[in-house]
C-alpha cells in the first residue's frame, strides 16, 4: 500500500524538496494508521467480558439470578417438561379461562404452584448461602481443595434438587388437566399450531 502511494508521487523528471516532503508526510501518516488499526483490536480483545462483575455481591451471580433464586422463579429449569406437553402450574392457572378449567382444577393448580414456590425458595436460599461462602473463600484467599470440593458438591446437589422441584410441579399439573386442555395450552403458549376447527358440538373433555 505504502509503496503504491510512493510510486504515485514519483516523477521521472522531478525530484525536488517539495516532493520528498510530501512523500515523507504521506508515509508517516500511513504508518500511524497501520499501527492504530493493529493496536485497537488487540486492546479490545484484552478486556474481559467479566469486567464490572468484580463489584457484584456474589461474583458468580447477576442481580437477576439472585432475585430468581430468592423468589423461587422457574429460570427455564423445567424446559424438558414445558416443551414436552407437561404444562406448568402458574401459566396453566393464568390461562384458566381459555382452558375452561374447573374450580377443582384451579384449586389444584394453586396448591401445586404454592408447593413449588415454597420448595424453590428454600433451596434458592441455600444455594445463595453456599455461593456466598464460595465467593468469600476466594476473596479472602482461604480456599483449599477440600473446602472447594465440599462447597461445589453441596451447590450441585441443591441445584439438582431445585430443578426437580420445578419439574415435579409440571408432572402434577399434567395430572390435573385433560389431554385436550394440554393441547390447547401448547397452542396458547405458541408451542404448536392450532388444529383445524372441531365439528360443531365438540367440547373439551371433562377432567378425568
Amino acid at each position: 500500500m505504502i509503496s503504491i502511494m510512493l510510486r504515485r508521487f514519483r516523477h521521472p523528471y522531478r525530484n525536488d524538496r517539495g516532493d520528498r516532503s510530501m512523500i515523507i508526510a504521506i508515509t508517516f501518516s500511513l504508518l500511524i494508521l497501520a499501527i492504530s488499526g493493529w493496536v485497537a483490536p488487540v486492546s479490545a480483545q484484552s478486556v474481559s467480558p467479566y469486567a464490572g462483575q468484580e463489584a457484584r455481591e456474589i461474583k458468580a451471580l447477576s442481580r437477576n439470578e439472585i432475585d430468581d433464586l430468592s423468589l423461587g422463579r422457574g429460570m427455564g429449569l423445567a424446559k424438558p417438561a414445558e416443551l414436552n406437553r407437561y404444562p406448568g402450574p402458574l401459566h396453566a392457572f393464568e390461562l384458566a379461562s381459555e382452558l375452561q378449567l374447573s374450580v377443582e382444577q384451579r384449586s389444584g393448580l394453586k396448591e401445586s404452584e404454592a408447593r413449588m414456590r415454597a420448595g424453590a425458595m428454600a433451596l434458592g436460599a441455600e444455594i445463595l448461602d453456599l455461593e456466598h461462602k464460595l465467593d468469600v473463600a476466594y476473596a479472602r484467599r482461604t480456599i483449599e481443595p477440600l473446602r472447594l470440593r465440599e462447597l461445589t458438591a453441596q451447590i450441585g446437589t441443591r441445584q439438582g434438587s431445585l430443578r426437580a422441584v420445578h419439574l415435579q410441579a409440571h408432572i402434577e399439573t399434567a395430572g390435573l388437566l385433560t389431554s385436550d386442555q394440554i393441547a390447547r395450552y401448547d397452542v396458547l403458549r405458541g408451542y404448536r399450531n392450532p388444529s383445524p376447527a372441531a365439528p360443531s358440538g365438540h367440547h373439551l373433555k371433562q377432567h378425568r
